[in-house]
């Protein structure tokens, strides 16, 4: 009895001394925080804490991500090299060395998890971090996942490799008090809207999920430290669906406003008009607008994610599952609107040259994820279509997952050497008038050219 009694108070005084030390060291903003993937959202997260002289590693495996912020330059175009200089300066470093994950007090995963051919979740380069990190774990750490997934992917994929893999025999803290034997886990989904410039990144507030009480704290002292406001929910499970609701909210809307375009179009009325009109009601309504499809790593994604997810229990989204199929035919309806555009000018679609503006998923950003662009480039091509396009943010388009178009970006002049001008991203830099003064036919996906009057244009 007394040898279970002191066994028990030495157990709570490791638990009080875990909790208690590290809690203190994010307070002190001395916690080591790693961030693993140092993409959209992985560098902008690492140069907040910088910027709060939080010691920062940034993990990646790709190495010329790595190398290129080694020599304080930056691969996002919003995100400067004098502010990676200045991080860099503030101590942090950048590398593809997972062995250091064991010197980290807080490890905060940020990988992609798209969508594979079948459009079914894609979660590899989760699993992938998983096996990564599991061998250098220590007790006392915290482990949060921001990748965007469906509800039960931190319980039922990332905790049962971590703790099977880790060579201490490290258990996730359960029970809210973490013993010499357990780490910290917690879900908290990224907020990152790339191109936003009226909310900073520290306004955005922060959702957390804990696996345990204690979890849950000890994140939200880590993001507290960064961004104004935290809102604890009480999974990891209800994090991951909050997440999905706000995205799955915005495509079901936008389909909706899709929809009712392709319906104005034959109605001969301006969707943009209308929903200008409406807007202007003080309560009830939300503008969304229409386009020529979905783009980024969140709306085209998250409801095949929670769709996927739904028939595990026999449920099934239709709902969801209906904007989705909107939204991902919406290429295919800009195509058929350039096809007959050309027509009207005695124009096949076959041997014609049509020039793409602007190919990244919305304007005035450098991110090519998921865009309609690549879509609607290679829907062109299989027309017979020779294509070109210009985006001042690409100069070169060349392999990702779905697409290979090796392109090279084309310049504006001689736009009259082009059957159709066909816009798909709406990037401020462009001079719209002149376009259509210069081009013998624009056909226009995202009304950037309201307010010109002109035969030439055809609005899709």
């Amino acid at each position: 009895m007394l040898k279970f009694a002191c066994e028990l108070m030495m157990t709570q005084l490791t638990t009080s001394s875990l909790f208690t030390d590290l809690k203190g060291r994010i307070e002190g903003r001395k916690a080591k925080v790693g961030i693993i993937g140092l993409g959209y959202v992985g560098l902008p997260l690492a140069l907040l804490y910088s910027e709060q002289k939080f010691p920062v590693t940034g993990f990646d495996i790709d190495q010329r991500k790595v190398d290129t912020l080694a020599q304080g330059g930056s691969y996002i175009f919003r995100i400067t090299p004098e502010e990676i200089q200045a991080a860099k300066a503030s101590g942090f470093q950048a590398t593809a060395d997972y062995s250091r994950i064991t010197a980290m007090d807080a490890i905060i995963i940020c990988v992609p998890t798209p969508l594979n051919e079948y459009h079914e979740p894609d979660l590899s380069y989760i699993t992938n971090t998983a096996h990564a990190v599991a061998p250098h774990l220590r007790a006392g750490q915290i482990v949060i996942l921001e990748s965007t997934t469906y509800p039960g992917t931190t319980e039922e994929v990332l905790i049962p490799i971590l703790e099977k893999e880790n060579r201490a025999g490290l258990k996730a803290s359960r029970k809210g008090a973490a013993s010499d034997r357990e780490f910290w886990v917690a879900f908290s989904p990224e907020r990152e809207d790339p191109g936003n410039t009226q909310v900073a990144r520290h306004d955005i507030p922060k959702v957390i999920g804990g696996l345990d009480p204690q979890a849950s704290e000890i994140a939200a002292a880590l993001y507290g430290s960064i961004f104004r406001r935290t809102v604890p929910v009480s999974s990891p499970a209800a994090a991951e669906m909050t997440k999905l609701l706000e995205n799955i909210y915005r495509c079901v809307n936008i389909a909706l406003v899709n929809e009712l375009k392709m319906l104005c179009l034959r109605m001969d009325l301006n969707i943009w008009e209308i929903i200008d009109a409406a807007a202007t009601k003080p309560f009830g309504f939300h503008p969304f607008y229409p386009g020529p499809g979905l783009g980024g790593h969140c709306i085209p994604v998250d409801p095949f994610y929670l769709s996927w997810k739904a028939k595990e229990f026999d449920f099934r989204t239709r709902f969801i599952e209906l904007a989705g199929e909107i939204n991902v035919a919406m290429p295919y309806n800009v195509i058929a609107a350039t096809i007959s555009a050309l027509n009207q000018s005695k124009k096949a679609i076959n041997g014609s040259k049509v020039l793409v503006l602007g190919v990244a998923y919305k304007k005035d950003i450098d991110d090519l994820r998921e865009s309609p662009a690549l879509t609607i480039i290679e829907l062109l091509q299989k027309e017979g279509a020779e294509v070109s396009y210009n985006d001042p943010y690409f100069p070169f388009v060349g392999r990702g997952r779905k697409y290979d178009l090796q392109m090279k970006c084309t310049s504006l002049e001689n736009l009259g050497q082009y059957d159709c001008v066909l816009i798909v991203t709406d990037h401020s830099d462009y001079d719209y008038k002149k376009i259509v003064n210069d081009a013998k036919l624009v056909v226009d996906s995202r009304n950037a050219t309201r307010g010109i009057k002109s035969d030439k244009i055809v609005r899709c």
